[in-house]
């Protein structure tokens, strides 16, 4: 979604508006919205913002909207970094917290293969070859490591394809299409594009990288064994990992079945490197219009104001969230 059918319906007026951190920002910049008015502020899904690196953007915002507001903040983990925007953005807050799933499914079998770091494609494709995987969901944390897998696959003759924030909707949808359908043997993908994704009877996930947050091994590996189905899940574990894996088996509160392929076998002289978090930027900068708009200055909206006897003007929410990151 372009900026101008946007700056077109916040001219109309609306009550509420849904975006992401960067497309608010370029809209606050271009002064097409005003957040003063702003009585409610609503953080879904903070735990990925944080991940994809929206954190400045998402300070720049509070810093922008007035003290008096209702705030609700909504995480489906809560690390360090979640507890203290949690502490910076809300005053006594009230906490709700759903009873967590911190155990998978019986019908799921969980196994951890021990392999260096660079052999993890060679043997994700001889266990595919091996065990003739027709349909397998595998994550990895970044969306250059998600393409750069898939196009090895595609080598490998396997059909592939990769889902992340960088396709744009039609292709995340042709992929899940492809992949229900057969047509695709192999998925790659992110935590943040697979969230949503319901597949009836998926018998394979496979976390080629295991997630830097322990719950987000349970959120993987639940997309598996449903519906009273059988599942399998298969971790790929290199030295840099095993702390992760240790945590895992913490919150588990059991071990998983390690394996070692023939051939595989871990190098002993190989030591652990620091694992990168994924850094997510934006590219343009702030304010710069896209191609073919005038940069000069709009009649600022007004978001969230209600109308005479506390009612809302209308019944319209405006979505604004055109980056996908």
């Amino acid at each position: 979604v372009g900026m101008l059918p946007q700056i077109k319906t916040l001219r109309a007026g609306v009550d509420i508006i849904v975006a992401t951190p960067g497309r608010l920002l370029d809209h606050v910049s271009q002064r097409t919205v005003d957040l003063s008015g702003i009585e409610i502020l609503v953080l879904d899904e903070a735990d990925r913002m944080l991940d994809m690196g929206f954190i400045n953007d998402i300070r720049k915002i509070l810093a922008l909207l007035p003290k008096q507001k209702q705030s609700l903040l909504f995480s489906a983990t809560f690390s360090d970094e979640i507890r203290g925007l949690a502490t910076g953005l809300l005053k006594n807050p009230a906490s709700v917290e759903v009873a967590r799933r911190n155990a998978p499914a019986e019908a799921v079998a969980q196994s951890v293969y021990h392999v260096d770091r660079d052999r993890k494609k060679e043997l994700l494709i001889q266990l595919i070859d091996d065990h003739g995987w027709h349909q397998v969901l595998v994550f990895t944390r970044t969306k250059h490591g998600a393409d750069a897998l898939s196009e090895r696959l595609g080598k490998a003759g396997i059909k592939s394809a990769a889902l992340h924030g960088n396709k744009s909707q039609g292709q995340r949808q042709r992929a899940l299409e492809d992949f229900k359908r057969l047509k695709v043997n192999v998925l790659v993908a992110t935590d943040i594009a697979a969230r949503g994704i319901d597949i009836d009877e998926l018998p394979h996930v496979v976390n080629y990288e295991l997630p830097n947050v322990p719950e987000d091994y349970v959120h993987r590996i639940g997309r598996t064994g449903r519906a009273g189905s059988s599942g399998q899940a298969t971790s790929l574990v290199c030295v840099d990992e095993h702390k992760l894996l240790r945590d895992i088996e913490r919150l588990l509160k059991k071990d998983i079945e390690k394996r070692v392929v023939a051939g595989f076998e871990p190098d002993p002289r190989i030591k652990a490197e620091p694992i990168q978090k994924p850094r997510t930027g934006r590219s343009a900068p702030r304010g710069n219009a896209p191609a073919g708009q005038q940069r000069r200055p709009q009649r600022p909206t007004t978001g969230a104001k209600p109308g005479p006897g506390g009612n809302p003007r209308r019944g319209t929410s405006h979505h604004s969230g055109a980056r996908h990151h």
